[in-house]
């Protein structure tokens, strides 16, 4: 029987070409090399790497532990010696100077240090400051905590500290730690609450570079389940982005597996002593990827014989097949350098044919794909600049209604067919049949009837002139650019003139350039929040977002690139001045550019 077997096999084995050989040897060989590869690296790796990465998390989150239960005991240390070594002194040691000496001593740290009575009164605070007029201090979480706890220090929340005078008019975020304290004074010894502001941006500093790989990250809450420090904080609280804080905040010590928005993920919990805070580390499951440099060596050292061991074969049976190969890897390397028009030879044994087939049928595909992606590319940048133009506040419709409403109820018909008439040309210029490209006429059209509402509104307290070059008028630009910016001239600019506010509205051409400015004789904008507004931040205040403008140079950067778009010149007490920059387009020849 073995011999008839064998006979038979020879017979077939003198039958089979040199190709089907070479494709059985590589076959053989490339399957036995990935079964051990295979094989190799999970009996090694599957085991040790869910352990390696938790042990590094568990390792990380203790050093943070240990630095931020330090930064913590440096501010309760700060308040006993605030309370023993001033307050309780024997030495008559002045309580002002003590405060002030402590605060000198730890300001980097520290914003505020300040003790009340137990009605509320200010006492003494460093730096010295005073309280805001109607302030009642004993409604304060951080105060009230104090008082009916009167055995404990109390860390707050993070919040914004507003409680004294500040003339530079911004307040910082802090956290809190209060105390009941006793305080000596001529006749009797009585009860205080002592405060002592930690800056956020120290507790910040502790979190702020540390991650858990690649997509891990660590935050902190409170034993309420309230987030104290998370890197992405500000869109949780806008609810633009969920996380798993308030169930965490009831995980005990140690690593717990959770499922969150479809997610599976490993969270590694460390209680903070004195505060019943938590430190919580969140790993992905997907983010357990060798990372070790023993795991990494040992990788490299398996696919490196693998690959030996493939050469050598390799060595004895390629001079069949690399003229075939060597033609196919010059023509890929011409389609990688982005010539999709080389010729693809389809010669050679079977499977290398075959492949040169494969890859000529690949070249089409890569083509047709990339005149896809530009397509698509264009539709997205179309799409993102009508969500941009979309951004336009609702609420100048409501209040020119009321505008409206008043009149009528004052007798006042002519004005109100005014504010009607200008009312709808600047809606109807605004939505401009969906048009997201008008003349300049039409949007100096659109801003004089937005003026007209607005000088209706504010009771004529300001005037607005405009100064436009004829040769502009038919020139095409972006809708809708020049309201937002005239908005913020009124709104800001306008708020406190009584009768001698002035907006100028520009429109020429400099250098092939369409330049359009917005002059005002407001108050100006402070550096700090020009900066900020300068560098696309929107922080919410009395003086506006900066959000409207930042928009507008978005729309103009994104439709016509980064060399145009929006200047702010603006100096406290001497007004403002925006510049808006596009490029000269006559109307109608716009292209594909948008």
């Amino acid at each position: 029987m073995n011999r008839k077997f064998y006979q038979k096999w020879n017979a077939f084995y003198s039958k089979v070409s040199l190709r089907y050989v070479i494709w059985g040897a590589f076959t053989l060989t490339a399957l036995l090399g990935a079964v051990l590869m295979g094989t190799s690296f999970y009996n090694r790796f599957s085991l040790q790497l869910q352990g390696i990465v938790e042990k590094q998390n568990r390792a990380l989150i203790e050093q943070v532990n240990n630095t931020l239960t330090s930064e913590l005991r440096n501010i309760m240390r700060i308040s006993d010696s605030l309370y023993f070594s001033v307050l309780k002194s024997e030495e008559n040691v002045p309580v002002e100077e003590g405060f002030a000496l402590l605060y000198d001593t730890n300001k980097s740290s520290i914003q505020n240090i300040a003790l009340f009575s137990k009605e509320g009164d200010l006492l003494v605070s460093a730096p010295a400051a005073k309280l805001k007029p109607g302030v009642d201090v004993t409604k304060e979480a951080w105060f009230q905590n104090a008082v009916t706890q009167t055995e404990n220090q109390h860390f707050s929340r993070p919040h914004v500290q507003n409680l004294f005078v500040n003339s530079k008019g911004n307040y910082a975020h802090v956290l809190t730690l209060s105390r009941m304290v006793q305080v000596p004074d001529a006749y009797e010894v009585q009860d205080g609450v002592l405060l002592i502001d930690l800056k956020y941006e120290q507790l910040e500093s502790i979190f702020k570079n540390v991650s858990l790989g690649e997509e891990g990250y660590i935050y902190l809450v409170d034993g309420a389940g309230n987030l104290i420090y998370h890197p992405q904080q500000q869109l949780i609280l806008d609810g633009i982005e969920q996380e798993n804080h308030e169930k965490a905040s009831a995980y005990k010590d140690g690593v717990h597996d959770e499922v969150f928005e479809g997610q599976h993920r490993k969270v590694t919990i460390k209680s903070v002593g004195y505060t019943g805070w938590k430190i919580v580390g969140v790993v992905s499951d997907k983010a357990a990827q060798l990372s070790t440099v023993k795991n990494i060596i040992f990788l490299i050292a398996l696919v490196m014989s693998f690959m030996l061991i493939l050469s050598i074969i390799n060595s004895y049976i390629s001079k069949k097949v690399t003229i075939p190969i060597e033609h196919l890897e010059g023509a890929v390397k011409r389609i990688a350098e982005g010539d999709l028009e080389t010729t693809i030879e389809e010669r050679g044994a079977y499977e290398i044919s075959h492949l040169g087939r494969s890859i000529r049928k690949m070249k089409v595909r890569i083509k047709k794909l990339m005149e896809d992606i530009v397509r698509e590319q264009e539709i997205q940048r179309k799409n993102e600049l009508d969500t941009l133009q979309s951004q336009i506040n609702p609420h100048f419709l409501y209040n020119t209604l009321d505008i409206v409403v008043w009149m009528v109820e004052n007798e006042k018909p002519q004005d109100a067919v005014r504010a009607l008439t200008a009312l709808a040309r600047f809606f109807r210029i605004g939505l401009s049949k969906g048009k997201t490209i008008i003349t300049v006429r039409d949007e100096i059209e659109h801003v004089k009837n937005y003026l007209t509402i607005q000088k209706m509104r504010y009771k004529n307290k300001f005037e607005y002139y405009f100064e436009v070059e004829e040769e502009v008028l038919e020139l095409s630009t972006l809708k809708l650019i020049l309201q937002p910016i005239v908005e913020n001239a009124v709104a800001y600019g306008m708020e406190f003139q009584d009768g001698d506010g002035e907006v100028f509205i520009k429109a020429y051409l400099k250098e092939e350039k369409l330049i359009f400015q917005v002059v005002d004789n407001g108050p100006g904008i402070m550096p700090e929040r020009l900066e900020e507004i300068r560098a696309g931040k929107v922080v919410s205040s009395k003086k506006g977002s900066g959000i409207g403008m930042r928009n507008v140079g978005e729309r103009i950067q994104l439709a016509y690139g980064k060399e145009y778009g929006i200047q702010i010149e603006s100096e406290p007490d001497e007004g403002t001045c925006i510049t808006l920059t596009q490029p000269k387009i006559a109307y109608g020849q716009e292209g594909e550019l948008l």
